[in-house]
């Protein structure tokens, strides 16, 4: 996926020098955090790497680290507003581990049940214990003005400037979303993103039935639920660190949020067909389609394959896989042959997984969704080309825009009257706009996905 970022400043190393020993939730959480902000890496590639990196002085706080990033970062315009009633100097020119404290204290004292002297002065000596102690009496002094406040500040200004200050959303997509899906279900969008998603599981077909699964996890002590939409689902209650959960290593199941399930259900492609999946990474889809059809599962990006070689190992799927570095925007090689049903699961802008990837609401643009929306059209004119009559072609974003989703296909359809759009038979129960697929951000907590099902006639 391409994504687009700020002007990076100088990245702190990923392993900043700290005082011996185990390290605190919160200093693990400062380098976290100072790294994010300095680079385009993904919050929780470097929050995994840190973890992986550092010893925690209590193992617990793993979990306090999580949501001292995830907090933070989805908070972040709201933090930098009250910051900035307080500093004397741009935030831009704080350097970012300082940055990152503040960010930290100002999340604490306002958004969780810690204590007033906790929030500020636990933080200051982790921002010490980073090798910070010229800026801990600057911290200091900020963070004790924002702790007299008794109550966040109010937001001011007209509606879209008041929801970006509240909910922490770029103008740009505050005011997209108002247009595209008016102001109540708008709202209710921006509100979700700052909720902490569920872990969501799906059950490896090839090995057993959900029900079967749902037991065995109950039996063994697990607390989950069945998904509501999804038939495959399972939603996991706190689960902790999923590896370690009954059925990881027997490959009983595979992590995937219950909208990214229902894209696999949607497309309703018959046992045994021989599907490609383009831009098959991280490897979700393709496992899903493997547990019932031989797949060759395509990306341009060659270091992302030995992801999904690994998870269909895992699953026991391997042998149903061919994976292979293609360019699916590109004339797709005639060694491939055709197919009987193709998955495009395109590059986009991500707006759907903004409650997953917080930090990607401030790197995206407005003009990234046209950039995004070129690249589609592109994969989805290779791939079309080698779907053999009859076939089926299900194109899915986790993107909330209509210009990813239903403007992307009718555009498609009136340039391609050999496609029509044919939605499945039987799952009149999943969310639907004009017999595409879409779930949004919202009360229902699913991320925000767009799926269409299309046949080729001849």
């Amino acid at each position: 996926m391409k994504r687009t970022a700020p002007p990076k400043k100088t990245a702190p190393p990923l392993k900043t020098p700290v005082r011996k020993g185990p390290a605190t939730a919160r200093m693990v959480a400062i380098q976290v955090l100072a790294r994010v902000a300095a680079t385009d890496a993904y919050l929780n590639v470097v929050l995994d790497t840190v973890l992986d990196e550092l010893t925690l002085k209590d193992p617990r706080d793993a979990g306090l680290v999580t949501e001292l990033c995830y907090g933070t970062t989805r908070r972040l315009l709201t933090i930098d507003g009250v910051l900035r009633k307080f500093a004397d100097r741009s935030l831009d020119t704080i350097e970012d581990r300082v940055l990152a404290a503040l960010r930290l204290g100002v999340y604490q004292l306002f958004f969780m049940r810690v204590p007033k002297h906790a929030a500020v002065g636990d933080t200051v000596d982790a921002l010490k214990a980073v090798g910070f102690e010229r800026a801990a009496g600057f911290v200091n002094a900020i963070l004790r003005r924002a702790s007299e406040l008794t109550e966040l500040p109010a937001a001011e200004g007209d509606e879209v400037e008041r929801l970006v200050y509240e909910t922490s959303h770029p103008a740009w997509l505050v005011k997209r979303w108002i247009r595209q899906f008016g102001p109540e279900r708008a709202k209710t969008m921006l509100a979700a993103d700052n909720e902490a998603p569920n872990v969501v599981i799906r059950a490896n077909t090839s090995k057993l039935t959900r029900d079967e699964l749902f037991a065995q996890l109950t039996e063994a002590g697990v607390v989950c639920k069945v998904a509501p939409l999804s038939p495959v689902g399972i939603i996991l209650d706190a689960p902790g660190r999923v590896e370690e959960l009954y059925g990881y290593r027997e490959g009983l199941w595979q992590v995937q949020d219950e909208a990214a399930q229902l894209v696999g259900v949607f497309a309703q492609i018959p046992a045994n067909a021989r599907v490609l999946d383009a831009c098959a990474a991280p490897g979700g889809k393709a496992c899903h389609l493997a547990q019932t059809n031989e797949v060759v599962a395509i990306d341009v990006h060659a270091n992302k394959l030995p992801k999904i070689d690994s998870e269909a190992k895992r699953l026991g799927l391997r042998e149903r896989l061919v994976l292979k570095t293609v360019d699916a925007s590109k004339p797709l090689p005639e060694s491939m042959g055709e197919f009987d049903a193709v998955m495009i699961d395109a590059p986009c802008t991500g707006l759907g997984t903004l409650r997953r990837h917080p930090e990607l609401r401030y790197r995206r643009q407005e003009r990234d969704i046209a950039e995004l929306s070129h690249l589609q059209r592109e994969i989805l004119e290779q791939c079309s080309l080698v779907l053999k009559p009859g076939g089926l072609l299900t194109f899915a974003v986790c993107s909330t825009d209509t210009a990813e989703g239903p403007d992307q296909i009718e555009m498609f359809l009136r340039s391609h009257p050999d496609f029509t759009s044919e939605p499945p038979k039987g799952l009149s129960h999943l969310p639907t706009y004009q017999g595409y697929l879409r779930t949004l951000p919202g009360p229902e907590g699913l991320d925000g996905f767009f799926a269409a099902r299309l046949r080729k006639m001849y």
